[in-house]
């Protein structure tokens, strides 16, 4: 049986979750890989069996790998910008 992962560990897989979350171009699917890696982690955080750490541990670490593709691949596809998101501000000639 694998030891239990520190607490250190989750802490590291939960942030790198959360900034692979914010590599999404797209607002929606951001928002979403936001909440839900915050909601799952907020329910294993009082959890104290080691079994059921290192499953979630090795479930999350492969759903981790998961994320980053889906992030890669919508960068490379990503659409226009939401009205809700913050807008680059659009520069105006000097010239005119």
């Amino acid at each position: 049986m694998a030891s239990p992962p520190t607490k250190q560990s989750l802490l590291h897989l939960y942030h790198s979750m959360l900034r692979t979350s914010q590599s999404f171009s797209s607002y929606n699917f951001r928002q979403y890989f936001v909440r839900r890696t915050k909601s799952t982690f907020r329910e294993i955080q009082n959890e104290t069996d080691p079994a059921k750490l290192a499953a979630f541990y090795d479930e999350k670490a492969k759903e981790l790998a998961v994320l980053k593709r889906s992030a890669i691949v919508n960068q490379l596809y990503g659409g226009w910008r939401l009205v809700v998101e913050k807008q680059k501000p659009q520069h105006e000639r000097s010239d005119s």
